[in-house]
């Protein structure tokens, strides 16, 4: 079991589902088929081992399946988890929050309203530093001018 608890497509409720992230990028494998080993989730994604390891360690992706002989097996879904979670720290969100995210995401469809909040604060805090890089790219322009000019 992964982080996103979602049935499968013919089982879903009525209600909308959970997308965690934009639409999410083609996966190597078709459903069914996909099970990947640590170094191609690292080939995959471009995250480390070492990272995909301490995700896990911290509730990020506490469920990860293992073969028989104890190695650790991602699904598709693992994927678009560790996609989102990816996007998420590009927002600079806590690494806290993210785990606390994903904790809710764990508990279920009740938890929508604190998600929502959580991301909304996130939006906010990166619709700040949007405006910050908005200025700092003026003053760059306004110096790049002046040494233009000044040549």
């Amino acid at each position: 079991m992964t982080v996103m608890q979602t049935p499968p497509a013919d089982t879903a409720p009525t209600s909308p589902a959970d997308i965690c992230s934009a639409p999410p990028r083609r996966h190597p494998r078709a459903d069914g088929q996909d099970r990947y080993t640590i170094s191609e989730v690292v080939a995959f994604t471009g995250l480390t081992a070492h990272t995909l390891r301490w995700y896990e360690r911290i509730g990020l992706m506490p469920h990860i399946d293992r073969s028989h002989t104890g190695q650790r097996r991602y699904s598709n879904r693992d994927l678009d988890w560790l996609d989102f979670v990816t996007k998420l720290r590009l927002t600079g969100m806590p690494v806290a929050d993210m785990v606390r995210y994903a904790e809710l995401v764990r508990e279920g469809d009740g938890t929508y309203p604190e998600r929502q909040a959580l991301l909304e604060s996130t939006r906010r805090d990166v619709l700040t530093r949007i405006a910050e890089l908005h200025d700092t790219l003026a003053v760059l322009d306004r110096k790049i001018s002046f040494y233009a000019r000044e040549r």
